[in-house]
């Protein structure tokens, strides 16, 4: 099964690594766009706005086409046809693929919740409830929207620029055990017991 979904693993790697800067600018610009038009429109309003979009492009593109066949009398026929004439239909065996990994991770995660909510190990509850209680505040702050925003802006965003984050992130983290050190070198009662 996981040989079936590497293909689309890799190319996901790939746009989040900006290994291709256009592509993963693309992606990048049109999901931030489409999450921040959800934030102020409805979706349906985004939905039928995009479809406008296209729209009139293609018509656009089709009425140009044409003028240009008929000023050059030429015969070149539907600028679409390929596309037009492209199966498009979605296979059973891929519906079967994905459904199965989709099932898999459905049933993961059901097991997952009965475990922690039928406490089947009182300290990972214990965690869960820890973590739903501090979802509470965040949930209070921000809106799903706004969260799925920072999320995709800083996964993007520290994935090209994980070279520099990595570096700066061990100079603090070098300075905060530095001051450990001499805070616990200064109060008698923290000093370390070497073995």
């Amino acid at each position: 099964m996981d040989a079936q979904i590497a293909p689309f693993k890799n190319k996901f790697v790939d746009l989040l690594y900006w290994r291709d800067i256009k592509k993963t600018g693309v992606v990048f610009g049109a999901s931030l766009f489409l999450l921040l038009s959800l934030t102020v429109f409805s979706i349906v309003s985004v939905t039928a706005y995009i479809a406008l979009a296209l729209l009139s492009v293609t018509i656009s593109f089709r009425i140009y086409k044409g003028v240009i066949q008929a000023i050059q009398k030429s015969d070149e026929g539907h600028p679409f046809r390929a596309y037009l004439e492209s199966d498009v239909a979605v296979s059973e065996e891929l519906i079967q693929k994905y459904s199965n990994v989709v099932l898999g991770h459905v049933n993961g995660t059901v097991k997952e919740l009965r475990r922690l909510f039928l406490v089947d190990d009182l300290v990972d509850s214990l965690k869960f409830a820890v973590l739903m209680w501090v979802f509470t505040y965040v949930g209070a702050l921000f809106n799903g929207l706004t969260l799925l925003i920072l999320a995709l802006v800083s996964n993007i965003s520290y994935l090209k620029f994980q070279a520099q984050i990595d570096h700066y992130l061990g100079l603090v983290n070098k300075n905060v055990k530095d001051a450990m050190a001499k805070i616990q070198a200064k109060i008698p009662g923290l000093k370390r017991k070497t073995e």
